[in-house]
């Protein structure tokens, strides 16, 4: 697009802004994170020449069009892929993959666990509704088990998907969650995601209105989201409730509920720790989910790895200061090609 090559300058959230129509229903969260998007980018400075979306298949997938930068639309589940390729061959870009829970969780899982365990410098933002929105509302790979939808009209038998616990899995090194109606957590989410070093995974509840509406009620009504969420400070107590009187302690190795007072004080609650290297911690966190537990928004994870697109372009240096550059003709005629007769 034209507008790329204007001189640099600071730029606003509306300099983001492309000229396309966004095309999502009324009331979606999408909306939201885009917005936010814009605004987490234009206060951390960055260039369009040098941002690059890129999605898969879905509502969420639509998310390169409505930016003012590069980007790609791409098929199925195949994002992180032509990420990964795109960063290692061009490790001066900033890029994101923007994905959502039926895009990189079923046909995408592969290539998006590979992505993380690599540590490959891109920011993945996985939207989920626990819905298939844009094939107009199936069960999905995070949908909870009951889950009544038009390919499960008996409700869900599927064991669910729990986003962060596979991202923390295959160890990647930054990982939060957000949720879409809380503008300014997500847009913080946003501006550490873009400036951690290594593959950066964001899980963002996103509201379906037309086929999941209010599935994240607990977590975004004002009357009842103190008691059923907690938010993750560093170095601080796990600590929540609308009185702030509640807490999260170890039984053993299992986390569980207690009320402070009668005995139980703050020293006896888990100090919550995104840079331990061990990822055990953060894996707990990820696995306490309403109702039994508040469900935990913020950063769960956030330690420093080589990446992979610094290793490989590193070798890649190194193999031309011992060999020369090469030509593409000696590849095709070295000693590993042979004639069948």
């Amino acid at each position: 697009m034209s507008t790329l090559t204007t001189p640099l300058r600071t730029l606003t959230a509306n300099d983001l802004k492309s000229d396309q129509e966004v095309r999502w229903c009324p009331g979606c969260g999408d909306y939201s994170i885009l917005a936010q998007m814009k605004k987490a980018l234009a206060g951390i400075g960055v260039t369009r020449e040098k941002t690059v979306f890129i999605s898969g298949i879905g509502c969420s997938s639509r998310f390169p069009y409505y930016m003012n930068t590069y980007g790609f639309h791409t098929i199925h589940g195949r994002a992180p892929t032509v990420a990964t390729g795109l960063k290692a061959s061009r490790p001066d870009l900033s890029v994101w993959v923007i994905t959502g829970d039926g895009d990189g969780l079923s046909i995408g899982g592969n290539h998006l666990i590979h992505a993380i365990r690599r540590n490959v410098d891109l920011k993945i933002i996985l939207f989920n509704n626990e819905i298939y929105g844009l094939t107009k509302g199936q069960y999905s790979p995070t949908s909870r088990v009951g889950t009544r939808t038009k390919s499960t009209p008996q409700g869900s038998i599927d064991n669910p998907l729990h986003p962060l616990s596979l991202a923390i899995g295959a160890e990647a090194t930054f990982v939060a969650r957000t949720v879409d109606v809380d503008i300014h957590h997500l847009s913080m989410i946003l501006k550490r995601a873009a400036e951690h070093k290594g593959t950066a995974f964001v899980e963002v509840y996103q509201n379906c209105v037309i086929f999941n509406d209010g599935v994240f009620e607990y977590a975004t009504d004002k009357n009842i989201k103190a008691d059923n969420t907690l938010y993750l400070e560093h170095g601080k107590p796990l600590i929540f409730g609308k009185d702030r009187n509640k807490g999260i302690r170890l039984h053993g190795l299992d986390p569980e509920v207690v009320t402070l007072g009668n005995g139980i004080n703050v020293d006896d609650l888990i100090i919550h720790d995104e840079k331990a290297q061990e990822p055990s911690l953060a894996y707990l966190l990820s696995r306490m989910v309403h109702p039994q537990f508040p469900e935990c928004i913020g950063v769960f994870r956030a330690v420093q790895r080589d990446t992979y697109d610094d290793k490989l372009n590193q070798q890649v240096d190194d193999a031309i200061k011992a060999k020369g550059k090469g030509k593409l003709e000696d590849l095709f005629g070295n000693d590993d090609t042979w004639v069948v007769q």
